[in-house]
């Protein structure tokens, strides 16, 4: 009996009865594999969902370009249709209008007194010059709500309604003539977003 049980202490002892288990860890091919699944999500990451998340704000910077172009288009249509259009006893139909050459602002005039809506043609605000008629910056509380916007303002004759100045038929930015009038012309207000896109807005007006 004692015999028996010293044999069983000796092979308790010399570990016949006890096994270690071995040691585990992350051998360097899946060291390997983990950074190139890691470096996949990145990529989806930065490609799929970083893009999705800028697009987000496109339709707030479109709200504010549509609030923008209307406003303007509403402030130059509610002047007079040419320089020659005002008298003293207010406005009436131009028997001799201004030339297309001579279409813009007048010497010493700014916005805050342009009175018809040649004065508008060239006219170009952008960022903090963004302002009402009133030369008042339009913000919120924390931030310019056109920072980063950018407005271009064209008026020119166009009788036949094709959105083309009648006097720059080839559209190379150079008069053909300089000396043409009409009864029509057309406003257009193009809205520039931050990210560059352009919004256009027109509307024409007839001599009256």
């Amino acid at each position: 009996m004692l015999a028996k049980l010293l044999t069983n202490v000796k092979k308790s002892a010399s570990g016949s009865f006890y096994k270690s288990k071995p040691q585990s860890g992350f051998t360097l091919i899946e060291l390997i594999v983990g950074i190139v699944v890691f470096s996949v999500a990145l990529v989806m990451l930065t490609s799929v969902i970083i893009p999705q998340t800028r697009k987000g704000i496109d339709p707030i910077w479109q709200v504010r370009a549509l609030t923008l172009g209307q406003s303007l288009l509403s402030e130059i249509s509610s002047k007079a249709f040419d320089e020659n259009s005002i008298t003293n006893n207010g406005r009436q139909a131009c028997a001799s209008c201004s030339s297309s050459s001579n279409l813009g602002a007048d010497a010493g005039e700014t916005r805050a007194n342009f009175d018809d809506i040649d004065d508008y043609n060239g006219l170009i605000l952008s960022g903090v010059d963004i302002s009402n008629t009133n030369q008042a910056t339009l913000s919120t509380d924390t931030a310019d709500l056109f920072l980063g916007f950018e407005a271009q303002i064209r008026v020119f004759y166009d009788a036949n309604y094709d959105g083309i100045n009648d006097d720059d038929t080839d559209q190379d930015n150079t008069l053909d003539t300089g000396t043409l009038t009409a009864n029509q012309k057309l406003l257009e207000v193009t809205i520039i977003t931050p990210d560059g896109e352009r919004i256009p807005f027109s509307t024409y007006r007839n001599n009256f």
